[in-house]
């Protein structure tokens, strides 16, 4: 507190050494700088008091010194020793006030100066001088949000300006546009807003046509909202832009509607643009020929014929017989005569190869119609050694080993089995007990139950026989076995285990299923006992 009061005393005798200095020199004023005065010793003053306030800055009471700065008109030190208690808002604010926009830039360029004094200085430095301070934006680069200078750029330009004037926010906004890939909608508006009132529309054009997001994945081509641009567009009388923006909508019919009132080609391109959807684009063809035949007003031969040849130009999109009701019905056949003649040849050939094409569609149901009477008439031969897949036993073995439900087809006594395609043949049982094992639980499951249901039925059509002595029963239930038997059928011998797909799924299994632990034990080899010893073997030959 002693030093405190001992430096604000000690600053208080300079200010008033200052003011004597003034008055013996004879100016009468103490408002302002050194440069008034031609006293070496006024300067000398001056500048051992700025050392004084640098080196006494922490122990002087700021708000007291600040007051003794104002009240004794020394504008300058006050400014001094705000910079040097950092209190920056002073600073930029006293040399906004002075004019001198560039040291206000400088102080607010300094790496400790709050980037919140930037958008709070950011509309008075714009208008005081719009070159030096866009500059002194860019140079920051990333760290300034323009978001947040949108008001201060808003206000630059309310104000008119010269027409071979740069504009300044033009510069700033397609600095952060294109060379920091800046993405906020409010940036892009308001430079979407500016190029619309600008009499050259290239910028405009050039500027939607940018697709600023195609290298992002997942996001938007552009940023700007399509709407709000369109809306300005429209307010502007920018036609060919507003062309642009509703082709981006995918509003193609207001697209060429709008465009045929600017420029015919402009409409043949927007019509061009729909490429997956051929009935709209027929559709916006056909709205484009309207307007060239009624551009070309009369029945006169030479606007007849301008019309005919807008046909060659949509790619055989649009056929004669399209863009006869625009025509008035007086108009000479005479003058049609070539490209109806034209119109009936084409649509021979589609007919001739629409013939060819049923022709062709008749001889493959033939084909079919015959390969399916074939398929009920074939067969196989099994010869007498051959065997089961998986448990080596020949095919041809009677049944007492193997007895399965009665509703498999009898073939005499021996057991049913299965033979595929590929020559492979298995019983019955095992190749259901293999499916089984291989395939997925819930397949194995879903056979298992149609095993036990067939089961079932086999038994109670068994018992209903023995106990009525007729067949009505059996009769009764043979549709639902047939059904049960099928679909065990396409369970368990779709394709051959050893040539399907479940031999490829095999791959995936392990050699020791859980299940074989037991089995894995038992090839276990043992360490031997110490006291045996290993005879050594040797083979002669």
């Amino acid at each position: 507190m002693q030093i405190t009061m001992i430096s604000t005393w000690a600053t208080e005798l300079y200010l008033d050494k200052i003011n004597r200095l003034l008055l013996e020199d004879g100016t009468g004023t103490t408002t302002n700088t050194v440069t008034n005065s031609n006293s070496s010793a006024y300067r000398s003053v001056v500048d051992e008091f700025r050392a004084f306030l640098s080196d006494s800055k922490d122990v002087l009471d700021e708000a007291t010194t600040m007051i003794l700065l104002e009240s004794y008109g020394r504008v300058d030190e006050l400014v001094y020793f705000a910079g040097l208690k950092e209190q920056y808002e002073i600073v930029v604010h006293h040399y906004i006030q002075q004019g001198e926009a560039r040291k206000a830039l400088e102080v607010l360029q300094r790496h400790n100066v709050p980037v919140d004094l930037v958008y709070k200085f950011a509309p008075d430095l714009i208008m005081l001088d719009a070159y030096e301070t866009v500059e002194s934006w860019m140079m920051a680069r990333n760290k300034l949000n323009p978001g947040k200078l949108i008001p201060a750029m808003m206000r630059y330009v309310s104000e008119p300006h010269a027409k071979n004037e740069t504009h300044e926010v033009i510069k700033y906004l397609e600095f952060c546009v294109k060379d920091l890939n800046n993405e906020d909608p409010g940036v892009h508006n308001l430079l979407l807003s500016l190029y619309s009132k600008k009499a050259d529309e290239s910028q405009l054009l050039q500027f939607l046509d940018t697709k600023f997001g195609s290298g992002q994945a997942n996001g938007p081509e552009f940023f700007y909202e399509p709407q709000y641009a369109l809306r300005l567009c429209l307010q502007a009388k920018r036609m060919r832009a507003c062309v642009r923006i509703y082709s981006m909508m995918s509003m193609h019919e207001e697209a060429v509607a709008l465009a045929l009132r600017v420029d015919l080609e402009l409409a043949k391109a927007e019509a061009d643009k729909v490429e997956d959807d051929e009935e709209l684009r027929k559709k916006l063809w056909l709205k484009v020929a309207k307007h060239v035949i009624e551009q070309e007003k009369g029945v006169k031969r030479e606007n007849i014929k301008k019309a005919i040849e807008f046909l060659s130009e949509t790619n055989n999109l649009l056929k004669i017989e399209d863009i006869l009701p625009f025509f008035p019905d007086f108009v000479l056949i005479d003058d049609f005569k070539e490209e109806i003649c034209k119109s009936l040849k084409d649509y021979n050939s589609q007919i001739e190869q629409l013939k060819a094409e049923m022709d062709d569609a008749t001889r493959g149901a033939d084909n079919i119609r015959s390969d399916i009477g074939a398929l009920a008439q074939r067969f196989t031969v099994i010869d007498r050694e051959e065997e089961c897949g998986v448990c080596r036993r020949k095919i041809l073995t009677v049944g007492g080993l193997h007895q399965v439900g009665r509703s498999y087809t009898s073939v005499g006594h021996m057991a049913p089995f299965y033979v595929f395609p590929c020559g492979h043949a298995f019983h019955a049982n095992c190749l259901i007990a293999h499916v089984t094992r291989c395939t997925s639980q819930v397949q194995a499951a879903r056979i298992l139950n149609l095993q036990k249901q067939l089961s079932l039925m086999d038994r109670k059509a068994a018992k209903d026989n023995g106990g009525t002595g007729n067949g009505e029963s059996t009769v009764s239930s043979a549709p639902t076995v047939d059904k049960l038997r099928s679909q065990l059928d396409d369970a368990v011998a779709s394709e051959c285990p050893f040539c399907g797909d479940l031999m490829i799924k095999e791959i995936s299994l392990p050699f020791i299923l859980p299940g074989e632990s037991v089995e894995k034990a038992s090839w276990e080899i043992k360490p031997q006992p110490a006291s045996q010893k290993i005879l050594p073997m040797t083979m002669s030959i």
